[in-house]
């Protein structure tokens, strides 16, 4: 377990999370390397290695942006959970640390299923379908699907150990509200790529179009226990000022 933040800096609020103080202090060897892994991932999904020698290869390079972009937004949602989730805690056992290699083998692992389904998506929905059974279309849509909840699952299993570790970090109730908030949130991700697994063996179309139930999910999740962190939040303030 690594040493808390400076407890004067938490004071002045340079910390992002308002109800939230960060137990992490300067960026370690682990979480450095994490954003390297992160970075070289995000290197897989260039579009191009090299500039287009004439007219047909940019245009073949610019229907890519689109799948790119995707698939670029995803990795960082799952950079931004990881980085969150390090500074909050602190956490480097050797469980902690386990969970972190196995999340990353995962991210480098789905880089290139993650950007075909797009690809393959956009290529659609523009009229350059490639021409693939429904076999195939159904074992990509499980691989992604299985992936998705793979990594949210080890996301759930960080926070598990976390609040398992309440006392030990430290954790006031607003903070375990916001752990167990996260989890939630994990779980409902984790739930939704299962749902698509099972999907995908009837149909894969359908299997694509259920990560769409994700928005309303995690909308309606965030807005009832967002909202109660944020009462709870005040009150604890209240209490301290009026200590």
């Amino acid at each position: 377990m690594k040493k808390m933040g400076n407890p004067a800096e938490h004071r002045r609020g340079l910390l992002p999370e308002k109800y939230f103080r960060w137990r992490a202090g300067e960026i370690s060897r682990p979480e450095a390397f994490c954003d390297v892994v992160f970075g070289f991932a995000l290197t897989l999904l260039v579009v191009s290695l090299e500039v287009p020698h004439n007219y047909a290869e940019l245009m073949t390079a610019m229907r890519g942006f689109v799948p790119f972009a995707v698939c670029f937004a995803q990795l960082i949602m799952i950079w931004r959970a990881h980085y969150q989730f390090s500074r909050r805690y602190g956490l480097e056992d050797p469980y902690t640390m386990i969970l972190n290699f196995l999340l990353l083998f995962l991210v480098l692992f789905y880089v290139y299923p993650l950007k075909f389904v797009f690809t393959m998506l956009f290529d659609e929905v523009t009229g350059h379908s490639m021409e693939i059974s429904f076999h195939e279309a159904s074992v990509l849509m499980r691989i992604y699907a299985a992936g998705f909840a793979a990594v949210f699952a080890l996301f759930t299993l960080m926070y598990v150990h976390a609040y398992k570790l309440r006392s030990a970090l430290e954790l006031n109730r607003v903070e375990l509200m916001h752990t167990l908030f996260s989890m939630r949130e994990c779980l409902i991700m984790v739930g939704v790529g299962a749902i698509a697994f099972g999907l995908a063996f009837k149909d894969p179309g359908w299997a694509g179009w259920s990560f769409f139930v994700l928005g309303p999910a995690l909308g309606f999740h965030g807005a009832i226990y967002g909202k109660r962190i944020r009462l709870l939040g005040k009150q604890m303030s209240a209490q301290q000022v009026g200590e």
